[in-house]
């Protein structure tokens, strides 16, 4: 039998021995298989998982420093003890930071196209939804993120569809593309509060979704984008959402 994560791999060394970019990161020549498929040597690589199996709290999802199974903030706010994180999600998970080193992995996957960096942080979204500790059943998938309209023509390419094959392909993690995104200003372009109320009725269910929803998009800064996605499914007729996000800001 055809191995075909061995031949995919082997493509991407391929490529890299005629093509060589070197790792997104520290520009380190990759010489290895495993270091071409995600785009970062080994070093590198080696950092950046370390980081994302930081102990997290069990409801937002962002590294604990002192703390046990739970952030101060979110046992503050209460939602410790509501078991949820907010009105429309039940828990969430947020891999790095979106400063100095993290930022740049996002660089060299979103703006310098790498698609090796590409497949590391598919890895990083896989792993932070296993975390979540929820069955995969026939009623449970991941949706991602709808692009603004227009966006795919602009920047010639969708960084969020190559994610979601890549957990198909790679990963073998359900995926459904369920919700679309409406003519509307950049979030980018707006405040916290302009970005509240940018996207509201404009992200819509285009078809069912599934019953437990495990939300994902690259970046989380205000929260109003996946908030907007989270209401379209709860109102499409999802039951729980659960978000997960590589970079929190």
């Amino acid at each position: 039998m055809i191995d075909k994560t061995l031949i995919e791999k082997s493509l991407f060394y391929l490529r890299e021995y005629f093509f060589p970019s070197g790792c997104g990161i520290c520009g380190e020549a990759l010489i290895d298989p495993e270091d071409a498929y995600n785009g970062l040597c080994r070093k590198c690589r080696d950092f950046f998982s370390a980081a994302a199996i930081e102990n997290r709290c069990v409801i937002c999802g962002k590294p604990l420093i002192t703390e046990r199974e739970s952030c101060l903030r979110c046992r503050e706010s209460g939602t410790v003890e509501a078991g949820r994180y907010n009105g429309q999600f039940q828990k969430m998970r947020a891999v790095f930071p979106y400063t100095g080193n993290f930022r740049s992995l996002l660089g060299a996957y979103k703006f310098k196209k790498s698609l090796g960096v590409g497949n590391f942080l598919a890895q990083c979204l896989a792993s932070a939804a296993e975390d979540l500790r929820i069955d995969f059943t026939d009623e449970t998938a991941l949706v991602p993120v709808p692009p603004r309209p227009g966006k795919i023509k602009k920047q010639g390419w969708d960084q969020i569809e190559y994610l979601a094959k890549a957990l198909v392909k790679n990963h073998r993690l359900p995926v459904r593309r369920c919700l679309k995104r409406l003519p509307s200003r950049s979030q980018k372009e707006l405040n916290r509060e302009e970005r509240g109320t940018n996207l509201k009725g404009r992200i819509i269910c285009k078809r069912q979704p599934p019953r437990t929803v495990i939300l994902f998009d690259d970046v989380i800064t205000t929260g109003a984008t996946l908030k907007a996605c989270a209401e379209a499914l709860l109102e499409g007729g999802a039951e729980k959402v659960y978000g997960v996000c590589l970079f929190y800001d």
